[in-house]
C-alpha cells in the first residue's frame, strides 16, 4: 500500500488538556495506527491504536498520554508501520500537540458555516475567501506562541443540502441524481465523501492536525431548519429519503466530529464507544452506529451530544441546540429535560470565565427576538387555528427557530445565567459569554443586568459567522436593520399582542454587525478578556491573507 492511498483523511488533533491529547484519523484499511511524539529532552514515545470500522471506513482515535502542561510536541503518524504523516515535501511545519497551561492563558478561535467549495479565483468571488484556510496559511508563518489553544467550530462544518459540483459528481456516480434527495446527501457513504472534501485542502489539513478542535453540529450538517418544529419533522418523515439521511448524518457526525470532543475518561464511560470498539475491531460497527442515530432522532434523551471542558480558570459548555429539542406544541423546549438538568449543574460561578457555545445565538437583535417569540405563540394557537397555520408557514419560511422561538427555554436559561452573573451561584465570573454562529453575520451584544449590583459579570453574546458562506447583499440590509434596533418596536408590539412575556433583562448590539467571512479570537488571561474578529482577502493571488475587522476589550 502506498503512502498516498493509506491516509484517507486527517490527522485531526481533537481533545487536548494539560497532560494528554487525542488524534483522529481515517485510513484505507484495518491495522495499527501509531503516533510518535518528540519530547523536549530528546525522548520519543510511541502511542498505538487499532482501527475500528464503520460502514466499510476505517478510523482510529489515538490517545497520546504522559505529556506535561504547557508542552509543545512535534508528532508523526504511521499506519501498519509506514509513515503517512506528514506528507512528503510538505511546505508546512511539523504538526504539534500543544498541551494547556493555566498560567499561559487561553486563546480560543471560533466560527461557523463553512461550505466545501474550491479555492480558485472564481469561487473566491462568489463565496469569498475561506478564512479557515487563510488562518492556516497565516499560522505557519508566525511564532508558535501566537497559535490558539483551541478552535471551536460551532456548526455547519459540512453542508448536506447545498452541495458543490465535486460532491454532485460523486453522488451522480452512485445513484440517479434526479430522484429525491437529488443533489442533497442521502447516506453515510456520501457524508464520508463530503467530510473528505471539507478537510483535505493542504492548509486546512495542516491546521486541523496541529490545533485542537471542539465541534458541534447545526442544521446544515443535516438539513436547513433541522427540527424547526413538529410540523417540519412530520413533513420530513413523509418523504422516502429522510430516514436514511438523518441516520447517515448523525452516525457520521458521531464518527467524524463527536468522539473527538471527548476525553479518554469520558469515552470509557460511553456505552456506544465501547460497543463500537468491540464490534468494529474485527467486524463493522455500521449497524450499531445507525441504530444509535435512529434512536437518538426519536428520543433526544437517549444520548447527549453536548459536552463541557475545564480550561484552567475557564469553563466551556458546548450545547446541542438541534437534536436535543422537544417539538410538541405546548411543551416546546430547546433542550430536553435531561439536557436541561445537566446544563443547570454547570451554570455556576467560581470560575474566571463561563463560556457557552451554542450554534444558535442566545441573544438575537432585539426586534428579531420579539418577532420569533411572537411567531412561536401564534403557531401554537395564540390567535386561533387558522393563524397557527400561517405562523407555522412563516416559521419555516423565514427560519424563525432560534432560542427566541423556544420561549420557555429562553427564559429558563436567561434566569440561570443572570444568577451566575450576579454572583448568586458562587463568585461571579468576569465574563459570562455565549459564543455562536449560524446567522451569517458577526456582532457583540451585552445584557443590562442593572447598575446597582456590585461585582457582577458582564453577560455577553459574541457571534462569528460565516467562515465561508456570505449572505446575499439584500439580506444583509435586512439583517443590519434588525441588528441596529430599528425593528424592535414592531417586534415588541407583535409579541405583546400574542401575550408573550417580556425577557427578564434588556440587551443591545454594541459592536457590529459585519457580514464578511470571519473568524473570532477570544483571549483570556486571568480575569482579563479581549475579543477580535478577522476576515480574509485575496491579495493578487488565490492564497488569502488574514486582515483585522474589529477588536474590543471585554473586561
Amino acid at each position: 500500500m502506498t503512502t498516498d492511498s493509506a491516509l484517507v483523511l486527517g490527522p485531526l488533533l481533537r481533545f487536548v488538556d494539560e497532560t494528554m491529547a487525542a488524534v483522529w484519523v481515517e485510513v484505507a484499511g484495518r491495522g495499527e495506527v501509531t503516533v510518535d511524539v518528540e519530547h523536549d529532552d530528546g525522548r520519543r514515545t510511541t502511542h498505538i491504536c487499532d482501527t475500528f470500522t464503520v460502514h466499510g471506513h476505517h478510523y482510529a482515535l489515538v490517545d497520546v498520554e504522559g505529556l506535561t502542561p504547557g508542552g509543545s510536541y512535534p508528532y508523526t503518524m504511521a499506519f501498519r508501520g509506514e509513515r503517512i504523516w506528514p506528507e512528503p515535501d510538505s511546505p508546512y511545519p511539523a504538526s504539534r500537540i500543544r498541551t494547556l497551561a493555566p498560567e499561559r492563558g487561553l486563546r480560543l478561535v471560533f466560527g461557523s458555516c463553512r461550505t466545501s467549495v474550491p479555492h480558485d479565483a472564481e469561487t473566491n468571488r462568489t463565496h469569498g475567501p475561506d478564512v479557515l484556510r487563510a488562518y492556516g496559511l497565516h499560522l505557519h508563518g508566525v511564532d508558535e506562541a501566537e497559535w490558539p489553544s483551541l478552535v471551536l467550530l460551532l456548526g455547519d462544518q459540512v453542508y448536506a443540502d447545498e452541495t458543490s459540483e465535486a460532491m454532485q459528481e460523486f453522488i451522480a456516480a452512485r445513484r440517479d441524481i434526479d430522484v429525491p434527495p437529488g443533489k442533497e446527501l442521502k447516506d453515510y457513504e456520501e457524508y464520508a465523501h463530503l467530510y473528505t472534501l471539507a478537510w483535505t485542502d493542504p492548509a486546512n489539513r495542516w491546521l486541523l492536525s496541529t490545533l485542537s478542535t471542539a465541534m458541534m453540529f447545526d442544521d446544515h450538517d443535516i438539513r436547513d431548519d433541522w427540527n424547526t418544529s413538529a410540523a417540519w419533522r412530520d413533513e420530513m418523515r413523509r418523504t422516502s429519503w429522510w430516514q436514511e439521511r438523518i441516520v447517515g448524518g448523525l452516525a457520521s457526525y458521531w464518527v467524524y466530529q463527536h468522539i473527538g470532543n471527548l476525553s479518554r475518561a469520558e469515552r470509557e464511560v460511553d456505552a456506544v464507544w465501547s460497543r463500537v470498539l468491540e464490534e468494529g475491531r474485527d467486524g463493522d460497527a455500521g449497524t450499531l452506529v445507525d441504530d444509535v442515530a435512529a434512536r437518538v432522532d426519536r428520543d433526544p434523551e437517549a444520548y447527549r451530544w453536548s459536552f463541557h471542558r475545564s480550561l484552567g480558570g475557564t469553563r466551556l459548555v458546548m450545547l446541542d441546540t438541534r437534536c436535543a429539542r422537544v417539538l410538541d406544541e405546548g411543551r416546546r423546549r430547546m433542550l430536553d429535560n435531561a439536557e436541561t438538568a445537566w446544563l443547570e449543574e454547570l451554570l455556576t460561578g467560581d470560575v474566571d470565565h463561563l463560556l457557552i457555545g451554542t450554534s444558535l445565538p442566545f441573544l438575537l437583535p432585539v426586534g428579531l427576538h420579539h418577532l420569533e417569540a411572537w411567531d412561536e405563540a401564534v403557531a401554537s394557537g395564540a390567535w386561533g387555528s387558522r393563524s397557527a397555520r400561517v405562523g407555522e408557514r412563516i416559521r419555516q419560511g423565514v427560519d424563525l427557530e432560534h432560542w427566541a422561538a423556544f420561549q420557555t427555554s429562553f427564559h429558563d436559561l436567561a434566569r440561570s445565567v443572570m444568577a451566575v452573573a450576579r454572583g448568586e451561584r458562587g463568585r461571579p465570573p468576569a465574563v459570562v459569554a455565549f459564543l455562536s454562529g449560524d446567522v451569517h453575520h458577526s456582532y457583540l451584544a451585552e445584557a443590562d443586568l442593572g447598575r446597582l449590583v456590585p461585582g457582577r459579570a458582564r453577560l455577553l453574546q459574541a457571534v462569528c459567522s460565516p467562515i465561508r458562506n456570505p449572505l446575499p447583499r439584500a439580506i444583509r440590509f435586512a439583517s443590519a436593520t434588525s441588528a441596529r434596533g430599528l425593528a424592535w418596536p414592531l417586534g415588541r408590539l407583535l409579541a405583546r399582542s400574542a401575550k408573550v412575556a417580556d425577557p427578564p433583562f434588556r440587551w443591545s448590539i454594541t459592536d457590529g454587525p459585519w457580514f464578511d467571512n470571519a473568524l473570532a479570537t477570544l483571549d483570556l488571561t486571568g480575569r482579563h478578556a479581549r475579543l477580535r474578529w478577522e476576515t480574509a482577502e485575496v491579495d493578487g493571488s488565490e492564497d488569502p491573507v488574514v486582515v483585522p475587522v474589529h477588536s474590543v476589550t471585554l473586561t
